[in-house]
């Protein structure tokens, strides 16, 4: 059960008056059976001491009601905190330069809440340790805010394979901070072998920008770049398939 504690509050007092409140920040039907199934913790949460003033700290920066229930169905832990801390993540996500009207501003709060500052800062350490600047750092953070939300060891490993395996520069994880967030066994590293093969092969040019070879679906990944050179490289195919199925048992080990 997501939330047993809430058998321990009041449903007078505190169940019935939360879901109330909760329920009149959504427009439809839908989306409150969405708030009755998925927001168990945030029932739970102090309706007077967090949960009120914090949804006033958003409305006070601009963030629309849409987007304050949005971050309730996918991240109510973040309003449970004193509005002081509150607050002061809110205001320094704004100090980045996010519209706090747009979705964007909802991830990168979201981001910021789920992590302690020296967490925040470990990674940034990890990023600049590639040479990268606080300016592209907060501008990749800007562009997808997630970036910011994966492992240290995650960073580590797809900097270190874009960099030393494939002879990308830093600069272009960072302006293409997608690449940060897909599985490196499963998608980056079967795709980029692909890639590689082809592009020594003298079948394409070296890309500037990975990221297409990397968000292709993977249909249109095994049009584009498998299946047209199978007569060029034979076994292509195969090669692609035994690295999908190598990353499949690194991931079950």
């Amino acid at each position: 059960m997501a939330a047993p504690t809430i058998f321990k509050r009041s449903l007078e007092k505190h169940i019935v008056p939360s879901y109330n409140y909760i329920n009149s920040l959504f427009k439809s039907d839908r989306v409150n059976f969405v708030s009755t199934t998925k927001l168990g913790r945030i029932l739970c949460c102090d309706l007077q001491r967090h949960l009120l003033p914090n949804v006033e700290v958003l409305r006070e920066a601009g963030v629309p009601d849409k987007k304050i229930s949005f971050l309730m169905v996918h991240q109510p832990r973040i309003f449970m905190v004193d509005e002081k801390r509150f607050r002061k993540t809110v205001e320094e996500v704004q100090k980045m330069g996010f519209s706090t009207s747009g979705l964007r501003f909802v991830l990168a709060l979201e981001v910021c809440r789920s992590m302690s500052k020296s967490m925040w800062e470990k990674k940034v350490a990890i990023y600049k340790k590639w040479g990268c600047s606080d300016d592209e750092i907060i501008s990749a953070f800007e562009k997808l805010p997630q970036c910011m939300s994966v492992s240290v060891d995650k960073i580590m490993a797809v900097m270190d394979f874009l960099v030393n395996n494939m002879g990308f520069d830093h600069s272009l994880v960072l302006k293409r901070p997608q690449l940060i967030y897909y599985s490196l066994e499963k998608r980056i590293r079967p795709r980029c072998s692909v890639y590689k093969i082809l592009v020594e092969n003298g079948l394409i040019k070296k890309r500037s920008n990975l990221t297409p070879v990397v968000e292709y679906t993977e249909k249109d990944f095994l049009k584009k770049f498998v299946m047209c050179y199978e007569k060029e490289v034979p076994g292509l195919l195969q090669l692609y398939q035994e690295q999908l199925a190598m990353s499949k048992c690194m991931i079950s080990d």
